[in-house]
């Protein structure tokens, strides 16, 4: 027999975007709540993470609204040296999991239910224990829209054949003797994040061999610094963005203009990238991959024999001493599953990205629409999804539908001042300060005042030749 749970909000997922969500809607509301999760611990797919991930944005964008993860220092060393701190797995695991035991069970008001399954229509049933759940709520917040493939559980889709010196990029770690060489499956962050790894563990660079089935577009990090003393290069670097939209011709002049100002980056100048994941990386970090010059653009691979790989475009001599790395989990599999659909829908709210690369302030912000907004329409129009971008292309759709949210929030006395106090949101707040006797800061922010509304204009034009 199953035991019986009553509950406001049963939220299914406590990674990051579900505990935002929980956070603000315990400040803004006296309601109750059950979280249940397949983990073990929150933070989703932190849980499984590779041992040398990172934060690939500062520390104090992610995380929950009323819990610091920063540590607000600049790096000294490595590769993100005079850059905010960028925590690594380890510090984000041990923050959600003080942030439940420390702050969301102590209120009484939250039921945590780790270990078990979801199974549809308020039931569940523990993967340890066996024992089955059925609750009763008001609403259902499905935080696992967004779940993404990640390295420790991803299937390759490729074939591997017996004697392929083989290994996901969570064992990269536990090598205990070097290969001849090494061959890095991937282009995203992990394939990145692997060969920066190796290069900081004493392989050459010409002992990687990185298989990029895409190029991709990257952000440059040192523009996403949330201080007053980066202010002119980070929303000065908005105002470039802008002022590149507005006067692009295409979206090829568009990218090209973005580059011009600094506010794209690519890894070389002779490929035209046709990918974009918002990925954010460092000078030091991109100065280093461009020294691996044995770069595979021959499509994907399909399979790995002893002696040979096997791409979509080719075939690569190989070996049983190259050690192959798989970064192949990808975004663009998974796609079709995370495709947008409306954040409030009757009792089902589905946290989505209503900001461009900031989850867990739009899992903060839905919460608090839906604590402080009756009309589901309105919630909507609020909480407008901004698509996930996975080609080059997407960084239109995804700009647009950002842009527009943004010129909706200004215009909500209450909610322009949520935004702004919101830690998460890193930047209203930095604007707000500026004082008008501060010249140079005042003219970025005209800048961007002017040309926004042509930019969103031209992100219009563009978007319809996409359509086309």
């Amino acid at each position: 027999m199953s035991v019986v749970l009553e509950t406001d909000y049963l939220i299914v997922g406590s990674g990051a975007m579900g505990l935002a969500f929980a956070d603000t809607l315990l400040s803004q509301t006296d309601a109750k709540m059950i979280i249940v999760d397949r983990h073990a611990k929150p933070g989703g797919h932190w849980n499984v993470a590779y041992p040398f991930v990172r934060l690939h944005q500062p520390s104090s964008f992610y995380g929950v609204e009323s819990r610091e993860l920063s540590r607000f220092q600049k790096d000294q060393v490595g590769m993100n040296k005079g850059l905010f701190d960028l925590a690594s797995g380890p510090e984000v695991s041990a923050y959600f999991d003080d942030v439940m035991q420390q702050s969301f069970l102590p209120t009484g008001r939250v039921q945590y239910f780790p270990m078990c399954e979801y199974e549809g229509e308020g039931k569940f049933s523990g993967l340890t224990s066996g024992k089955t759940y059925e609750v009763r709520y008001k609403k259902l917040v499905d935080a696992t829209r967004l779940t993404v493939d990640v390295p420790a559980e991803h299937t390759p889709a490729f074939s591997i054949a017996d004697g392929v010196n083989f290994m996901p990029l969570n064992d990269l770690p536990r090598l205990r003797r070097s290969a001849e060489g090494y061959v890095v499956i991937g282009s995203g962050k992990t394939g990145m994040d692997a060969c920066l790894w190796l290069m900081e563990h004493g392989v050459e660079p010409e002992d990687i061999r990185w298989i990029m089935p895409r190029d991709a577009w990257m952000l440059p990090r040192e523009y996403a610094q949330p201080d007053a003393e980066f202010f002119v290069g980070t929303v000065g670097n908005q105002a470039n963005q802008f002022e590149a939209i507005a006067e692009a011709g295409s979206v090829d002049d568009m990218y090209a203009r973005l580059e011009e100002k600094g506010c794209v980056v690519r890894f070389d100048k002779a490929i035209e990238p046709t990918m974009f994941h918002a990925a954010t990386i460092s000078k030091p970090e991109l100065e280093a991959l461009r020294r691996i010059k044995n770069v595979v653009r021959m499509g994907r691979v399909t399979a790995l024999e002893p002696t040979c790989i096997v791409l979509e475009n080719g075939e690569l001599e190989t070996s049983p001493e190259h050690m192959h790395i798989d970064c192949s989990a990808s975004l663009s599999r998974t796609m079709v599953r995370m495709s947008p659909k409306p954040v409030f829908d009757g009792d089902v709210i589905t946290p989505q990205t209503i900001r461009s690369f900031m989850p867990v302030f739009s899992g903060s912000m839905i919460a608090y629409v839906e604590a402080n907004y009756s009309d589901d329409e309105e919630k909507n129009r609020l909480c407008n999804v901004v698509p996930l971008p996975n080609t080059s292309d997407d960084f239109v759709t995804m700009t647009l539908a950002a842009m527009m949210n943004q010129y909706n929030w200004s215009q909500d006395k209450s909610l322009r001042a949520w935004v702004r106090e919101n830690r998460l949101d890193g930047f209203s707040k930095l604007a707000s300060e500026v004082s008008p006797d501060d010249k140079e800061k005042m003219d970025i922010l005209l800048r961007m005042r002017d040309t926004a509304p042509k930019a969103v204009g031209k992100l219009m034009e563009l978007a319809a030749t996409l359509n086309t």
